[in-house]
């Protein structure tokens, strides 16, 4: 089974670089099995499109704006992601979420799972740090992450945990 952890946004706005934020946390934190790929998908858009072929398991990671408190978490499972995602715009990028997933739909490439996970961004200004809202959450929506691929079957390896054990016979 082929498994795509994207995060998608602009690290250069603050809280927009959510997903690639989380990503780089996934990378440094744990380990997955073959076939479990993470990626940083920054500001790609629709050359995203490629990466999504022959992948079976979707797991987007974004700034989404849907109107709730900065810090809010949002998930979005299987139709209910696509159809959330059609005619709004929940993404700062130029190509959003929404019309990769709708072009991913029409040419047939979509992943036969697709689960979308974000929290509602504090700011948009220049910056390389998150805002106090998402960091304060930030670990809530690493957890997240982590029950969603365990959902799916995927053994998760703490690396922390693997460090712990060798220095602690």
């Amino acid at each position: 089974m082929k498994v795509l952890v994207l995060g998608v946004g602009n690290l250069l706005l603050s809280d927009e670089g959510l997903g690639v934020r989380v990503v780089e946390e996934l990378k440094k934190r744990y380990s997955f099995p073959k076939g479990v790929e993470l990626m940083d998908g920054g500001t790609l858009g629709i050359d995203l499109l490629y990466f999504m072929e022959d992948v079976e398991k979707l797991l987007i990671i974004d700034a989404i704006f849907g109107g709730k408190p900065p810090g809010s978490l949002y998930k979005f499972k299987g139709d209910e992601a696509l159809v959330y995602f059609k005619g709004k715009k929940l993404s700062a990028h130029d190509i959003g979420i929404q019309e990769v997933l709708a072009l991913a739909e029409l040419t047939e490439k979509l992943p036969k799972e697709v689960v979308v996970l974000g929290m509602e961004p504090e700011s948009l200004e220049i910056s390389l740090e998150l805002s106090p809202s998402i960091k304060k959450n930030f670990n809530r929506l690493l957890e997240e992450v982590i029950e969603q691929l365990k959902e799916w079957g995927i053994k998760v390896e703490d690396e922390r945990d693997k460090h712990y054990r060798a220095s602690n016979p």
